[in-house]
């Protein structure tokens, strides 16, 4: 990354239903080239949930987890348990340099970034160094490489979808047992980003275009069952 000032965009977001979570997410995705800048989204959950990877199978998903609703994701990866989670979303434009980089490096460098916040915080985390799956489809019950672990345990995992519109990083944290709070973390990733990487942080309010192509994403993809369970 350049060490040069980066203007880049954070969405502080009130807890949001599970299919509303996903459309905005993806919204702002589809929104990235107008916008022109990373956003940097953290939110919550208004009720426990699970998603799932955009590839899944549905019957899979549901002999696996009681939780429901069960929402589709538009990145991949496996099932992730939503409620007390601290769960964030990262957007970048096709002129970032961070869009061009491969699937693993992006994944490694989102970690990276969580990794350094905890740090500044007193919390001694790693990067998976392999692969160790466990339970078909559970992000939680084993681990990626570039996972990330606290004593042996993953505590964070991400998943992400290229598009030419622009990169969609979803992730989920666990919260930590030293008594920290969502807001303790939330504050530490912006200031990892502006002290390592020269990130000038602007709040963005959100545009009414971008609501109502959120408000549509869930009308017509992720509160439907057609949609959820379409594998």
């Amino acid at each position: 990354m350049s060490s040069q000032r980066q203007p880049w965009y954070f969405l502080p977001s009130q807890p949001g239903e599970p299919a509303w979570n996903m459309a905005l997410d993806e919204a702002l995705m589809r929104a990235a080239p107008v916008l022109g800048r990373p956003v940097l989204r953290f939110y919550g959950w208004t009720l426990p949930a699970a998603t799932f990877g955009f590839f899944q199978k549905i019957a899979e998903i549901e002999r696996i987890t009681p939780l429901r609703p069960l929402i589709r994701r538009p990145t991949g990866g496996g099932l992730v348990p939503h409620d007390a989670d601290w769960t964030y979303s990262m957007t970048l434009p096709p002129t970032a340099d961070w869009y061009h980089w491969r699937a693993t490096e992006s994944y490694r460098h989102m970690h990276q970034w969580i990794q350094g916040a905890l740090q500044r915080l007193g919390v001694a985390t790693e990067l998976a160094p392999e692969k160790r799956a466990e339970l078909p489809g559970q992000c939680f019950a084993g681990y990626e490489q570039f996972d990330l672990l606290r004593l042996g345990r993953k505590i964070a995992g991400a998943a992400q979808r290229r598009t030419r519109e622009g990169l969609l990083i979803q992730g989920s944290l666990q919260p930590t047992p030293n008594g920290l709070t969502r807001g303790d973390w939330e504050a530490a990733m912006l200031a990892h980003a502006t002290i390592n990487w020269g990130v000038a942080w602007e709040p963005l309010t959100l545009p009414a275009f971008l609501e109502d192509e959120a408000r549509r994403l869930v009308e017509m993809k992720y509160a439907c069952t057609s949609y959820n369970a379409r594998r």
